[in-house]
Formats: structure tokens, C-alpha cells, sequence
């Protein structure tokens, strides 16, 4: 049985949420999303909070119950507060610059790398080494994020690379003579 599933998820003020058809739409001061709901599960709202419960006894076990809540919350989240991801770039000459909905990247290859940044996500480059992503989907932030790394994934020696702003890089110690 879900322990995290059992647990209600609050509504922020200002945030509506409408159940139809197994399609959970949320409206919140960023934006608008939706999900759709396995049909072995309802929502449940109260005034402030909603539940995900399963329709049958049996599907308290069902590992997607966790997961459906899991979802749902994020996407309530979304909606109000939004997730960002940081990315730094670590190497000589390494930069990035976003011009319209492309974001350009210069990382020591003999060509430059142009990303087309998707509707929904926002990029900003504040310094030319540091790449903030946006996004009131985590799913698709998470997405784009490693889309991006995996241009130039940090490599253990000199570290040079697109790593993620809290990650931690195990360095190696190179050949001894």
C-alpha cells in the first residue's frame, strides 16, 4: 500500500482544478495543464485539497497510484510556483547565447550547436557560461535540461562540460609516468 499516495495534496489559492472525463485540468497564475488519469483512479476535492483515490480495493497496491499523485501534484505545482534547472559550463571558450527561440552553444566543436528551445519551456543565459531553464512542466524541463547536457557531459578528468548547477563531478587523476 502507497504511503505517499494516501497523502491529500493542497491547492494554493488562486488555483482551480476540474475533473472530467479522467482528464484533470489545473489552472494556476502561470499558466494551464492537464493530465490524464488512469481509469483505475478518481480524484477526489475538497475545498482546498484534492486526493487521488483508487476505485477498487485491489489497486491500493498498484505501484501507480504513488505515481498517479506524483503527477498530479506536480502539475498543481507547475501551475503556481513553476520548476527551473540551472546549467553550467565548464571549459575554455565554452559559452552560450539564446537568440529568438534558439539557444547556441559553443562547446569546442568545430561547428556550433543550434538547440531549438520548445513553446513551453523558457531559456535565459544571464552570463554567457550559465543556462537557466524554466518550465511549468517538470517532465519536459527534465527533458530539455538533459538534452542539453548531453551535448558535452562533463568528463571526469578536467571536468570540462555541461553539468547540472548542484552536481557533483568525481574527478580521476591522470597517467603518471
Amino acid at each position: 500500500m502507497s504511503r505517499i499516495a494516501k497523502n491529500s495534496i493542497k491547492i494554493p489559492q488562486d488555483t482551480t482544478c476540474n475533473f472530467d472525463n479522467n482528464i484533470l485540468s489545473v489552472k494556476g497564475k502561470l499558466g494551464e495543464s492537464s493530465l490524464v488519469i488512469n481509469e483505475l483512479f478518481t480524484i477526489k476535492q475538497n475545498e482546498d485539497e484534492i486526493s487521488v483515490i483508487p476505485k477498487e480495493d485491489k489497486d491500493k497496491k498498484n505501484p501507480l497510484w504513488g505515481t498517479t499523485r506524483a503527477h498530479v501534484s506536480n502539475i498543481v505545482q507547475g501551475v503556481n510556483t513553476g520548476f527551473e534547472k540551472t546549467l553550467e559550463l565548464n571549459g575554455t571558450g565554452y559559452r552560450a547565447s539564446i537568440s529568438g527561440s534558439k539557444l547556441k552553444l559553443q562547446l569546442g566543436y568545430s561547428h556550433d550547436i543550434d538547440y531549438e528551445v520548445p513553446k513551453d519551456v523558457k531559456i535565459e543565459c544571464p552570463k554567457q557560461t550559465i543556462i537557466k531553464i524554466s518550465s511549468i512542466n517538470k517532465e519536459k524541463l527534465g527533458a530539455v535540461a538533459a538534452k542539453i547536457r548531453s551535448y558535452r557531459k562533463p568528463e571526469p578528468f578536467k571536468g570540462k562540460g555541461i553539468k547540472y548547477e548542484n552536481e557533483f563531478i568525481f574527478r580521476k587523476e591522470g597517467k603518471k609516468k
